[in-house]
């Protein structure tokens, strides 16, 4: 089997091997993955991680094989795949809080080898390549009328941004807010807040190709930021500020400014991931105003839950996945793939890794 290797200098696609699924692990045959940000980070050393990885974990696929212990999939299932691998025994997983389950932080299982050597898993998943192990929890499935490729999505960056907007910031009925980056987390954040009936819906990018999607995804308003300034640009459109901020890309002046477009008793909600050690500045008086600053991980996601919840919204047709496909790869085309992702070409690549 093929996969895309990381070995702390290159990126290639490799011959790997998988070992066999434990006895609460699964075989996934990977039929899509999609190309997300954290995967560059890592390449770039934004996300320290040890290598030689196996890199993706935003994918989908099809069950080939189930350790002896498992019974929530089958062979032949239609499955999401989520990074968590939470132990659900613990106090947050009992309360319905699996993204603080402290068993799926620092993990590094290598159920890889590459030339003989063991190989590391990112986010637990490792889907940039043509078959993974992971544990069953991991594996949600699907409803088959969903395509593999957009189905791949929602391991990340649609449970991401949509969860942030409906389990952790809890947006309501014409509450407005403004999205700092109109990327792949950026889009779904905002048909998460179109979902949640916000108004007015803000989306501010320095590309100005990026407001016909920001609109069709649900933004009311667009603001170019490579022309206006963020701030009167916001304000022009509310005075007095907004109820909810969500910053999508990661650098501390857009945290900062992020903050300040607040409300009184607005929440800014920082969801792009800057390079470890970062740390960003605001103005201390002004929280005083019941202003609150939140972080968000996985979207504060309970993927057995939430995955199903998006499918069934999406064949509904109040939620998309299909227009966030901008281009698809193949795995020799990874390069590519990154390259594109690196120059806001995408608003989501996604390697097409086989059939399903």
């Amino acid at each position: 089997m093929r996969g895309v290797v990381f070995d702390g200098t290159d990126t290639k696609v490799r011959d790997i091997e998988v070992r066999d699924p434990g006895a609460n692990e699964v075989r996934v045959r990977i039929a899509a993955s999609g190309v997300c940000h954290s995967d560059l980070s890592v390449i770039e050393g934004t996300i320290p991680f040890p290598t030689p990885v196996v890199l993706g974990h935003e994918g989908a696929g099809v069950v080939e094989e189930v350790g002896a212990a498992v019974t929530s999939v089958k062979v032949g299932d239609h499955v999401v795949l989520s990074t968590l691998g939470n132990c659900g025994a613990c106090q947050y997983c009992d309360s319905g809080r699996p993204t603080m389950c402290r068993s799926t932080f620092g993990q590094r299982p290598q159920p890889f080898t590459v030339d003989g050597e063991p190989a590391y898993a990112f986010a637990n998943v490792s889907s940039f390549s043509e078959y993974t192990v992971v544990k069953a929890n991991q594996c949600v499935p699907i409803d088959r009328a969903v395509p593999l490729e957009v189905a791949s999505l929602i391991g990340c960056g649609v449970v991401t941004g949509v969860g942030a907007v409906l389990n952790r910031a809890k947006v309501t009925h014409d509450q407005s807010a403004v999205v700092i980056g109109v990327g792949g987390i950026g889009l779904n954040v905002i048909q998460g807040l179109r979902l949640a009936d916000a108004y007015p819906i803000i989306a501010v990018d320095m590309n100005p190709a990026k407001e016909e999607l920001a609109r069709l995804f649900g933004a009311t308003h667009f603001v170019d930021a490579s022309t206006v300034d963020t701030a009167e640009g916001v304000k022009a459109i509310c005075k007095s500020g907004v109820d909810f901020s969500f910053e999508c890309v990661g650098h501390p002046a857009l945290i900062r400014t992020a903050i300040d477009l607040l409300d009184w008793a607005g929440t800014c909600v920082i969801l792009g991931v800057p390079p470890q050690g970062t740390e960003a500045a605001f103005n201390v008086s002004s929280m005083y105003l019941d202003k609150t600053i939140m972080g968000c991980r996985y979207g504060s996601a309970r993927p057995h839950h939430d995955f199903k919840m998006i499918v069934d919204l999406y064949l509904a047709g109040r939620l998309k996945l299909d227009e966030l496909v901008t281009k698809t790869y193949k795995l020799d085309d990874i390069h590519c793939a990154i390259d594109d992702l690196h120059h806001g070409d995408v608003a989501r690549g996604v390697l097409s890794i086989s059939a399903p």
